[in-house]
């Protein structure tokens, strides 16, 4: 006995700001890549792989938008919610390897200073922070408060404060010379990415693995559902994610033999499902329970706890 609760649920992003938005992002990407191979500058190739994830957090926003009008399929039951978890595993995988060359290549700049023309890092630099101000507008203007335009609205802080480290390398070199500004520069642009990768990947590895969602006490749960009427037991209990907007529940249920033979098996059913979906922070809307009498467990060839 199950909730069909998995529906496709809409983004409330407005889903026109955050393609705009993306549009400018990409094309601040290709700018600062061509500014990066053009000047030879570590600053402004780390911003550009800081443009880069927010490219692909963008992106996986609108994608998801789409993918999640699509309905399950026999072969894809809970249709193509996985793919936003994937991504993020791609992304940060993408990020960490950024992050190893970046640290190397700080480095070896330290004790070898590249020939970094500081005019040319001001011009980038000032046309990404032109690029992230508009942004920042359109996004303000949408007027838009989900999680979607939120996480939109900090990638674009960060990338500011990138557009910004640039345009302070570029001073500094443009003043007095000093090259290794910009390997400075790349390592606390640098700085801005590590943290958010490591987070992005370890929630990412938390939904593959289907360890239990952060927010939520596996034995809270259990003695929620113990504390309903007719329950005498609860075991095979286990709470997952199929994608980070996607919880998922499912237990086997001990009750009372008389609720096979008096008819109040649904009531119980509906009471266990208003419980896990209702009561606690994380709400798992898709739940499926067994309900079974005591002398079930007989024939199960094992229990977990």
């Amino acid at each position: 006995m199950h909730d069909h609760g998995h529906e496709a649920h809409g983004h409330g992003a407005p889903t026109r700001a955050l393609a705009v938005v993306f549009s400018i992002t990409l094309v601040l990407l290709v700018v600062e890549v061509a500014g990066a191979v053009l000047t030879g500058s570590l600053a402004l190739l780390v911003d550009a792989a800081h443009v880069l994830t927010d490219v692909l957090g963008l992106g996986l926003a609108l994608v998801a938008a789409r993918l999640a009008t699509r309905s399950a399929t026999s072969r894809r039951t809970y249709g193509w919610a996985r793919a936003e978890v994937l991504g993020a595993a791609a992304q940060a995988a993408v990020l960490l390897g950024v992050g190893v060359f970046v640290v190397v290549e700080a480095v070896r700049r330290f004790v070898e200073p590249a020939d970094v023309p500081g005019p040319a890092l001001l011009v980038f630099g000032g046309i990404g922070l032109a690029g992230n101000l508009a942004s920042l507008l359109v996004l303000r203007r949408s007027g838009g408060g989900d999680l979607n335009s939120r996480a939109a609205l900090l990638e674009v802080l960060n990338d500011a404060l990138g557009s910004i480290g640039v345009l302070a390398a570029g001073l500094v070199i443009a003043l007095t010379g000093w090259t290794r500004a910009d390997a400075v520069a790349a390592v606390l642009v640098g700085a801005l990415i590590v943290p958010r990768t490591l987070l992005l990947l370890r929630e990412a590895l938390e939904v593959l693995l289907e360890s239990v969602p952060r927010g939520v006490d596996l034995q809270e749960v259990r003695g929620h559902l113990l504390q309903q009427e007719h329950v005498l037991a609860v075991h095979d209990l286990h709470v997952t994610r199929v994608s980070s907007s996607l919880p998922v529940l499912s237990a086997h249920v001990v009750v009372e033999p008389a609720c096979f033979r008096n008819g109040s098996a649904p009531a119980v059913l509906d009471a266990l499902q208003h419980c896990v979906a209702a009561h606690f922070a994380v709400s798992m809307t898709h739940s499926t329970f067994q309900l079974e009498p005591p002398a079930h467990t007989e024939h199960e060839a094992g229990t977990h706890a």
